[in-house]
């Protein structure tokens, strides 16, 4: 059977729905970030049972898709002079995320400047258009998430929350769950919750508001993060 473009998209969204993501990225500078490290986590991912796996650049994202048959949602982190916006900031870097077999492509949906004068409206458009792909909006507030959707956005994310600069209050507080309550209310269409569900029950609460899945990172494959707790109480006793 032949799936034409929009069942296609509702065929990812329901193996999303109700699971967890797992982001399989490394910071510069960790030991961790070769693509061969987060292709191996891809699948520890997908043989625990997630949904879905989130992944950073063109290496590692071509990687993971040689072994994992989950839906990716691929990004690029990448600074431009005199920007704000990182993540997926231009239709190029958005057709190499494509390139490398990435299912679902995020993009920064926040209001700051972008390179190129490139608009949110026309990226979303191009990708829907010219990639033939989902549109994940990375969003640091609720008012955001909502300009997204109207805008076309496949999909709207917490993910951004507490990293700009008008919305830092919130990072030391856990989970947006307000955020994600809003979204879920008021947004029309899938809402992923991400950023700081570093917990089980994290995960739990975000599907319990209506969450069509959960995005978690650092506490599954940072390992180093996860050591330095560890190694913090043992300097205490010294």
């Amino acid at each position: 059977m032949i799936l034409v473009r929009g069942e296609i998209e509702m065929s990812i969204i329901q193996q999303l729905k109700g699971g967890l993501i797992i982001s399989c990225q490394a910071k510069e500078g960790s030991p961790f970030r070769k693509p061969v490290i987060m292709a191996a986590m891809a699948k520890a991912a997908e043989m625990s049972g997630a949904v879905g796996i989130r992944a950073n650049g063109f290496d590692d994202i071509k990687a993971i898709r040689e072994v994992a048959s989950l839906p990716i949602i691929g990004i690029i982190k990448k600074d431009y002079p005199g920007c704000e916006v990182y993540i997926t900031p231009t239709f190029a870097d958005a057709k190499l995320v494509a390139s490398a077999g990435a299912d679902i492509i995020a993009v920064d949906a926040t209001p700051r400047q972008r390179p190129y004068k490139e608009t949110l409206k026309d990226l979303i458009d191009r990708i829907h258009n010219e990639l033939h792909l989902l549109v994940m909006a990375d969003c640091s507030t609720e008012e955001e998430g909502l300009k997204a959707a109207e805008l076309g956005a496949d999909i709207v994310a917490t993910t951004m929350s507490g990293y700009t600069e008008y919305s830092k209050h919130t990072l030391d507080k856990g989970p947006d769950m307000a955020m994600l309550q809003g979204l879920v209310k008021n947004a029309g269409v899938p809402v992923i919750a991400e950023g700081r569900f570093n917990e089980p029950e994290n995960v739990a609460a975000a599907l319990n508001v209506g969450a069509l899945a959960v995005v978690v990172g650092t506490a599954l494959t940072a390992p180093e993060w996860r050591m330095k707790q560890f190694t913090a109480v043992t300097k205490k006793n010294k």
